[in-house]
C-alpha cells in the first residue's frame, strides 16, 4: 500500500466513489438508526488525519467525538495492544483477575482530583459508568433522586437517555424513562441574564432543588464540568464551586461527567481542575484507552467501597486491551505532555475564532478550553439559534476535507475537538478551511 500523504489532499469529491458504494451497502445492512456526520469510509487514520477508501486526506478536528486525543493509531498503543492480544483477550475480572485492571484504576487514583484514598470500578462506556454512579451514590447515601441540567447529555441507556437533556435524536419516543430525575437550569454565560455570576446562576438552580426536590431526598448532583453535546458551554466562574460546596454541606454527593473533558482534553487532566473542583465520584470514558471502549467510576474510597461485593462489575468491564491501551496513551499523556498541547491548540485556535466573530454577527460566542472549543452561530443581532446556517458551514468544511461536528440543544454550534498530537501545520489548514466555509457560507 502506498505511503500515505501527511496533509489534507482531495482526489475525488467527498464522499468519493468508493465511500459512496460502501455507503449503499451499509444501507442494505446498518440499521437506519446509526447515524454518520460525515459518510466517508476511512481506511486508516493518524494525528489529526483521516485516510479515505478513495485516496483522499481529511483534517481531523473530531477526533471520534474526543476519543483519540493521542491519534487514531498511536505506534505506544498498538504495540500494547498487539502485545496484550498475544497474552489473552479476556478472562473476565470477576472471574480471574489481571494486573492491567488493577494498575488503571491506580493510575485514575492518582490523576483524577483530589488527594483523598479513592477506589475505581472499570466499565465499557461513557454511559454505563453514568448509570454505575447513580447506582453507587443511591447505595451509599441511601436516597433517590439525581439532579441534573438543562443542555445535558450523559448518554443512551433507559436511565442515562432520562438524564440527558435533549429530546431529538436521543430520547424521541424511546421512553417512559427512569423516574426519580430532576433538571435545573445551567450557567450559561451567553443566554444568561447580563452580569449574573457563576454564584448567583449556582443560586437560582439551587433554590429550586430546595424548593422542588429537597436536599433530603437528593443522591447526587451529576454534571458536566464543561457541557459537551449541550454546546461547549462553559458555566461562569463560581458556579462549579457553589454547586459543589452546597452538596457538600447537604451530604450530596456531588458527581463530574469527564466522559469528554477529561484525559488532558481542556488544558488539565480535568476539567474540574481548573476551578479547584474535587468530586466525590468522577466518570471518565472517551480518552482513556487511545480508541478501545474503556469507561470508569472513580470515587472517595468510603463511597465506592459502600457498595456490597458482587454489586458492581459487566462481563467485558476493564477488558484486558483496552486496559493495556488505556496504560499505553497515559503514558503519552504524560510523556507528551499533552495538557500543554491542549493549551497550544487553544492558543492557536481561539484568536482565529474570536476574529472570525469580530467580522461576522452570526457568530454569537466563541467559547471552551484547551482542545474543546466552539463557535454558536445565531441570527445577527439576536441571540435566536441558526441551526441551518450551522449545517451549511459544517457541510462546506466536509467538502473541502475538513471533519467538523455540531453540537447544541438547538444544533446550532459547530465544535473542535482536534487530537491533541495534532501538528500545528495540519490544524492551522483545518482552521483555514473552516474561515473560508464561514465566509462563503454567511456572504
Amino acid at each position: 500500500m502506498a505511503t500515505p500523504t501527511i496533509a489534507r489532499h482531495l482526489v475525488t469529491e467527498i464522499p468519493g466513489p468508493k465511500s459512496q458504494a460502501a455507503q449503499q451497502r451499509r444501507q442494505r445492512a446498518v440499521a437506519a438508526g446509526v447515524g454518520s456526520t460525515l459518510p466517508v469510509f476511512v481506511e486508516s487514520a493518524g494525528a489529526g488525519l483521516l485516510h479515505d477508501v478513495d485516496g483522499n486526506t481529511l483534517v481531523d478536528l473530531g477526533s471520534g467525538i474526543a476519543v483519540t486525543s493521542v491519534g487514531a493509531a498511536a505506534p505506544e498503543v498498538v504495540a500494547a495492544v498487539q502485545e496484550q492480544v498475544a497474552k489473552f483477550t479476556h478472562t473476565c475480572f470477576m472471574v480471574t483477575p489481571y494486573e492491567a485492571y488493577v494498575e488503571v484504576c491506580e493510575q485514575l487514583g492518582e490523576l483524577t482530583p483530589g488527594s483523598h484514598e479513592k477506589r475505581s470500578a472499570l466499565f465499557n462506556s461513557g454511559a454505563e459508568a453514568v448509570e454505575n454512579a447513580v447506582k453507587i451514590a443511591r447505595h451509599a447515601t441511601g436516597r433517590q433522586a439525581v439532579v441534573v441540567f438543562d443542555h445535558a447529555y450523559h448518554g443512551r441507556t433507559n436511565l442515562t437517555m432520562a438524564l440527558t437533556a435533549k429530546n431529538m435524536p436521543y430520547k424521541h419516543r424511546f421512553g417512559p424513562f427512569a423516574p426519580e430525575v430532576y433538571r435545573l437550569p445551567m450557567s450559561y454565560p451567553l443566554r444568561d441574564p447580563a452580569g449574573l455570576t457563576g454564584e448567583q446562576a449556582a443560586a437560582r438552580a439551587l433554590d429550586l432543588l430546595d424548593k422542588q426536590v429537597g436536599a433530603d431526598n437528593v443522591a447526587c448532583v451529576l454534571i458536566e464540568p464543561i457541557q459537551g453535546e449541550g454546546g461547549f458551554i462553559v458555566p461562569a466562574p463560581g458556579f462549579l464551586k457553589a454547586v459543589a460546596d452546597w452538596c457538600r454541606d447537604k451530604g450530596v454527593l456531588f458527581v463530574a461527567d469527564e466522559i469528554q473533558t477529561g484525559f488532558c482534553r481542556t488544558g488539565s487532566w480535568f476539567a474540574s481542575d481548573h476551578e479547584g473542583v474535587v468530586p466525590d465520584l468522577v466518570t471518565t470514558a472517551k480518552g482513556i484507552a487511545g480508541g478501545l471502549p474503556l469507561a470508569a467510576v472513580t470515587g472517595r474510597a468510603e463511597i465506592m467501597d459502600a457498595v456490597h461485593g458482587g454489586g458492581l462489575g459487566g462481563t467485558y468491564g476493564g477488558n484486558p486491551v483496552a486496559c493495556a491501551a488505556a496504560l499505553a496513551s497515559i503514558r503519552i499523556m504524560r510523556e507528551q505532555n499533552l495538557n500543554a498541547a491542549a493549551k497550544a491548540i487553544e492558543d492557536i485556535t481561539l484568536p482565529r475564532l474570536r476574529e472570525l466573530a469580530a467580522g461576522f454577527p452570526a457568530v454569537g460566542d466563541v467559547r471552551g478550553r484547551g482542545a474543546m472549543l466552539a463557535v454558536e452561530l445565531v441570527k445577527p443581532g439576536t441571540l435566536e439559534p441558526d441551526p441551518e446556517l450551522t449545517g451549511r458551514i459544517a457541510k462546506a468544511c466536509h467538502a473541502r476535507g475538513v471533519v467538523v461536528l455540531t453540537a447544541g440543544t438547538h444544533g446550532n454550534v459547530l465544535r473542535l475537538l482536534p487530537p491533541l498530537v495534532i501538528p500545528a501545520d495540519v490544524l492551522n489548514d483545518g482552521l483555514d478551511v473552516l474561515a473560508e466555509a464561514i465566509q462563503i457560507t454567511i456572504r
